[in-house]
């Protein structure tokens, strides 16, 4: 099926506003936010000089694969307004920094579609911050390592999202690395399908991500992670504080899958926020998982419509360079 996608409109808009924002003010403008590719992200303008941003989770927004996600399955399609609202409350139970929930509305009387409003935190993202300026964005990076240390030591004796355990059920699967396991090997079957340089090596990808899965041993508890943590999916408060944005996928998993977005994303930043006591094979069947993923995932969204398919090729490009280079290492 077709998906007609087009942004909304400011009258579109306007009654989730006052709903939201209250009768007194009025809503001048909307502009679609860059860079969502699972929900639309709408800054609004109102008429006293204030601004607040709408989530809209759709399918017209949502540019990855329409079919309901299984909420048990850890690594399924992370989006939707029940994910969001277990997270929120989550991180803010324990003091992390998020944009402050505003409004929530499932009743599809507004708009069409499950939605919520948030603050608008103008200060950019931390990825601009440290190209701006890295010297100011030493403050928020000591900050993030903070909150990522308290999430990380946020025990739970299963792994799955937030909105599953936190409500007395359990995800599917074994322990972590057996999930990420499975997901590699499945993502490493969509990523041969899709490009012949992984084709070309699947079996020796396929022996390489057993064998490293074969070395990680057991472990009887895990910790919150945020699941896809790049600079820019932290935003810069007017205090300097991060405030961590697309929090959906928030999951208890081993803090190794953090770590190793990380250090992928973040680069020579990352030293702010290594931590000690990972677990070494973990982080080596990690790597190796994540890469694969990022080929499988990217390649897959370029199917579609996606706006910005150039971004996405460069991550598969990227990460199809990475998945071969640790197929040369060998493991120590």
């Amino acid at each position: 099926m077709t998906v007609t996608r087009r942004p909304l409109t400011r009258d579109e808009l306007a009654p989730l506003a006052r709903a939201a924002l209250g009768p007194a003010r009025t809503l001048t403008a909307v502009a679609r936010l860059r860079g969502g590719s699972k929900k639309g992200v709408y800054r609004l303008f109102l008429d006293d000089g204030s601004t607040a941003v709408a989530y809209v989770w759709d399918p017209a927004e949502d540019y990855w694969d329409a079919e309901p996600a299984d909420p048990r399955d850890s690594f399924s399609h992370a989006s939707g307004l029940d994910l969001f609202t277990a997270a929120y409350d989550r991180l803010t139970a324990l003091g992390i920094r998020t944009p402050r929930l505003l409004f929530a509305d499932r009743t599809h009387t507004r708009v069409p579609s499950d939605v919520a409003v948030v603050e608008d935190i103008r200060g950019g993202s931390l990825e601009d911050l440290l190209h701006r300026d890295p010297e100011a964005a030493a403050g928020p990076l000591r900050d993030l390592a903070e909150a990522l240390r308290t999430l990380h030591a946020h025990p739970a004796p299963r792994h799955g999202k937030v909105a599953v355990v936190d409500n007395g059920g359990s995800a599917h699967g074994g322990s972590c690395e057996q999930v990420v396991l499975e997901r590699a090997l499945a993502d490493l079957a969509e990523a041969a399908a899709r490009d012949p340089r992984i084709a070309a090596v699947r079996e020796a990808l396929h022996d390489r991500l057993h064998a490293l899965a074969e070395r990680v041993r057991p472990r009887s508890r895990v910790g919150l992670v945020h699941g896809e943590l790049g600079p820019d999916h932290v935003l810069v408060d007017g205090h300097g504080r991060p405030a961590l944005i697309d929090i959906e996928g928030l999951l208890y998993f081993d803090a190794e899958w953090e770590h190793v977005f990380l250090r992928q994303r973040f680069h020579h930043a990352y030293e702010a926020l290594r931590a000690d006591g990972l677990d070494e094979d973990r982080l080596r069947l990690y790597r190796l998982a994540m890469h694969l993923s990022l080929v499988a995932g990217p390649l897959r969204l370029l199917d579609g419509d996606f706006p910005d398919p150039e971004f996405m090729r460069a991550i598969a490009e990227h990460s199809i360079g990475q998945t071969l280079t640790l197929l040369e290492n060998p493991v120590p």
